[in-house]
């Protein structure tokens, strides 16, 4: 019996792991898809998905998961597949718009790491519990644009025409806060939504 019992929860942990395993692929393919939904919004600057689908990976799959899933993408990139807006490969990592890609990793995580694992307790959320989704997701697109920034002065600072590093920075970030904050706007009632649900595949016993 006691082996038999044993047999149970190893066989629970492997089907846990595995339906996360599913989960962090298939966050990584929504990533991959959101590359090409597009809206224009200011001229040269338009309102992608793909930062609000890396928030929502955090907040719904927990730090590490998350992070894997914007590993992934990363890596789908990497290998060539036309995921990135502008260049492919490894010189995506390079161009001026590489800190974002980076961020999303960082982002993924600490947006999931503030949220903590979802639970199906989060079905009733305290003013605590949603106060905590909220710092999370604000971190989440935070984070994305102070690495871009940060990336664009670093840029800069191998120009021989090298700008105002502050300028650089809040010129990789400015533009893109009326769209994050709709994104941002966005994500709450999602998160809200779907972290139960997310809690049955990815912390069931919660």
């Amino acid at each position: 019996m006691a082996q038999t019992g044993s047999q149970t929860k190893t066989g629970s942990r492997g089907g846990a792991a595995s339906r996360q395993s599913v989960f962090i692929a298939l966050f990584a393919a929504l990533i991959c898809v959101s590359s090409f939904w597009m809206v224009p919004f200011i001229p040269g600057i338009p309102i992608v998905l793909k930062n609000l689908v890396v928030v929502l990976a955090g907040v719904l799959l927990g730090s590490w998961r998350g992070a894997a899933a914007a590993v992934l993408y990363l890596l789908a990139g990497l290998l060539g597949l036309p995921v990135f807006a502008n260049a492919g490969g490894f010189a995506a990592f390079l161009s001026p718009s590489g800190g974002y890609l980076y961020g999303y990793v960082v982002a993924a995580f600490i947006a999931g790491l503030i949220a903590g694992m979802p639970s199906i307790r989060d079905k009733k959320p305290s003013l605590l519990y949603g106060l905590r989704i909220v710092a999370a997701l604000l971190a989440g697109f935070l984070v994305i644009l102070v690495c871009g920034g940060l990336w664009l002065v670093v840029l800069n600072g191998k120009n021989a025409a090298s700008q105002s590093a502050i300028g650089v920075f809040l010129g990789g970030i400015v533009p893109f806060i009326p769209a994050d904050g709709f994104k941002f706007a966005l994500a709450i009632p999602i998160t809200f939504a779907l972290r139960p649900i997310a809690a049955r595949y990815v912390n069931p016993g919660s």
